[in-house]
């Protein structure tokens, strides 16, 4: 079978390097890719924002799945339109895509179905939210959540320890004029990430993982996309897990499927561990990045046969997805200047010499110039190894990180602190 991933990040290169593998798969495509995809996937000169030409590109060439790894694309509709000609896709049509696309859907779905979530208010205006930050203070302190409505490459948070905090915060956002927001109590607990997927009906647990927001060692500084990852996540136990899936996961697929809209792909959960059980912190509809690298590295079944599974409804034919005991680790190495402008354009040498300690080194944001591999975005690799509890996975990555040179890079030194401690 011919497949066309789409995308051209970490999470990308995990997914090609995992469906490579695959007995079934013919040709892998992808678009747009990056250098590290190109080493197991056949490069497309595709605009996959075309979605005229995304269609023409998959009858041209036999694509027997579609595997869309981004949120945009999600959002925009092209699964949508790809199973409108009768091209199965792995991934969420436009309207189940809201649960990422839209804070303040998946708030007000969570309300009108019962699922344990953070209080919150939707804002509009500036105004509006400096109104309601009285609601968020206990004890005389004031902490709150505001997130930006919309897609923002897991940057558009800000968790407000302060008043001066949040009203900074909400002033940012306003500050180009009218804008969406949530603005949510401040939830205390453990934080884990689930991964289910579902064919519309049938869903099936498919790993945890816990990752590493914050740009600095101890968990400081700003959100960024993920700094690092580790799975699983050892604090989302059987229980917690099976409490998670039916008092959060199931009762928002229902939902779906009741309202026509049937959620089929990955469907991430955010949650956070509190004192009364799980709490939905988040929705995205698409593995995680750097999540995805580490559940690639664990998974021990066929991904190909999986996701076309899902993609046809024939996720209940399936066994249980199947993962390796070790424990999966990965550290991000970012360009310089990251959450901000990153330095883009410094070479990167050394990934082989990293992989020969036995790590795997997905590439996200790269290039090749006149045959020099360089950064050009703001994460740019994951270093991802295993071991057999996360002391030791993390120990296996970090020997991988100092064998690769790139001077304008940096990465956090302390992934998996939390768990090890």
């Amino acid at each position: 079978m011919n497949v066309l991933l789409i995308g051209s990040g970490g999470r990308e290169h995990a997914l090609a390097w995992k469906l490579a593998q695959s007995s079934g798969l013919d040709t892998l495509y992808a678009a747009p890719g990056n250098p590290g995809i190109a080493q197991h996937a056949t490069i497309a000169a595709l605009d996959t924002a075309d979605h005229r030409a995304v269609i023409d590109f998959v009858r041209g060439h036999q694509i027997g799945l579609v595997v869309v790894g981004p949120e945009v694309p999600l959002v925009a509709g092209l699964a949508d339109d790809l199973r409108a000609i009768g091209v199965p896709v792995f991934g969420p049509g436009r309207e189940a895509a809201r649960l990422e696309g839209s804070k303040g859907f998946t708030k007000d779905l969570c309300t009108r179905v019962g699922i344990p979530t953070a209080r919150y208010f939707r804002v509009t205006s500036k105004d509006g939210a400096l109104a309601c930050l009285d609601d968020f203070a206990k004890d005389g302190q004031l902490r709150c959540v505001i997130k930006a409505d919309g897609l923002a490459a897991g940057k558009g948070v800000v968790v407000a320890m302060s008043r001066i905090e949040a009203e900074d915060a909400i002033s940012a956002l306003f500050a180009d004029g009218p804008a969406e927001a949530v603005i949510e109590e401040f939830l205390e607990g453990e934080e884990a990430s689930l991964f289910v997927l579902c064919d519309g009906d049938a869903t099936a647990s498919f790993g945890s993982a816990q990752d590493h927001k914050r740009v600095g060692d101890g968990d400081i500084g700003p959100n960024t996309g993920g700094m690092g990852a580790y799975s699983p996540a050892a604090v989302l136990t059987p229980a917690l897990e099976e409490q998670a899936m039916r008092e959060i996961v199931r009762p928002t697929i229902d939902s779906l499927a009741a309202a026509g809209t049937p959620y089929i792909g990955v469907l991430y959960a955010g949650l956070m561990l509190t004192a009364d059980g799980p709490k939905l912190i988040e929705y995205n509809v698409r593995f995680g990045d750097p999540e995805c690298q580490v559940l690639m590295a664990r998974f021990s079944g066929d991904l190909l046969a999986t996701l076309l599974a899902v993609a046809e409804g024939r996720l209940a034919d399936l066994p249980a997805p199947a993962f390796a005991d070790d424990v999966a680790l990965t550290v991000v190495m970012a360009a310089n200047g990251y959450p901000g402008t990153p330095a883009t354009g410094g070479s990167i040498d050394g990934i082989d010499a990293a992989e020969a300690t036995g790590a795997t080194v997905f590439q996200a944001g790269t290039r090749e110039d006149a045959g020099q591999l360089v950064a050009a975005g703001g994460r740019v690799l994951a270093i991802t190894a295993t071991g057999r509890d996360v002391a030791t996975a993390q120990a296996a990555a970090y020997r991988a990180v100092d064998a690769i040179d790139f001077p304008t890079g940096f990465c956090r030194r302390d992934i998996g602190w939390r768990a090890i401690g």
